[in-house]
């Protein structure tokens, strides 16, 4: 148990310590009247007031001689250059560091007699300090839409100097025109075509048809006949 509340006030003074070194870090130091002024009555300290822009947590370091010191008072009382009513003590001694705790107006004199009449008196405006801007969730990443690639275009042909050929005129095509409808026959008239003429018959073959060549050997038979019969006459005639 004892360890368990060491280890908790050890883990405090750390975070203390850190958020401390935090606003540190983040605080801005000014120096009151600039690098070429001071807490004095030279300086035109409301001009330097009205050219700068202080948050919570940056710091005022006034720098100033012995004879001056730092009052804060009210608005009235600065208004007036009335030192008698601080709201805290002087603070003397030379320098004088101050921190912007909270937002709004704070009021600066010197109580010194006269001084604050000659123009050492200041108004700070201090702005909230802008804390960072919550961390945005995570939006969950639409996947880009797919897109086809498109076809490069073809390269362009070298020219060659010569004059570019026109193309050829497209042939246009010939649509045929209807067929005229047929009139209609004439009464009596068929409306069927005439049948062609009928084809005339062949010639016929004559009735009387050549005798046929006598053949070699029935002329020979012929001759043998007619020499035997003219022998047979020579015969009967020596007979006699």
């Amino acid at each position: 148990m004892t360890m368990m509340k060491t280890l908790i006030f050890l883990a405090s003074i750390q975070i203390a310590i850190m958020s401390r070194i935090s606003s540190s870090a983040m605080a801005a130091n000014y120096t009151v009247g600039g690098t070429n002024g001071g807490w004095d009555q030279a300086t035109n300290l409301t001009a330097w007031a009205s050219s700068m822009t202080f948050s919570t947590g940056d710091n005022l370091l006034f720098e100033y001689t012995l004879n001056h010191d730092v009052t804060e008072v009210t608005q009235p009382d600065f208004d007036s250059c009335n030192p008698n009513n601080p709201l805290q003590p002087p603070l003397s001694g030379g320098s004088t560091i101050i921190t912007l705790s909270a937002a709004g107006s704070r009021y600066f004199i010197c109580g010194t007699g006269g001084h604050c009449l000659a123009g050492m008196k200041l108004e700070i405006d201090t702005l909230a300090a802008s804390s960072p801007p919550p961390a945005a969730p995570p939006t969950a990443l639409s996947p880009p839409p797919t897109t086809a690639p498109s076809a490069s275009p073809p390269a362009p042909a070298p020219s060659s100097g010569r004059r570019p050929v026109s193309p050829a005129p497209q042939a246009r095509s010939i649509v045929p025109s209807p067929s005229p409808s047929s009139s209609p026959p004439p009464n009596g008239v068929s409306s069927e075509p005439a049948s062609p003429p009928a084809a005339a018959p062949p010639p016929r073959e004559s009735l009387l048809t050549p005798p046929p060549a006598p053949s070699s050997a029935a002329t020979f038979g012929d001759m043998g006949a007619l020499i035997a019969c003219s022998a047979f006459v020579v015969a009967m005639l020596l007979n006699f």
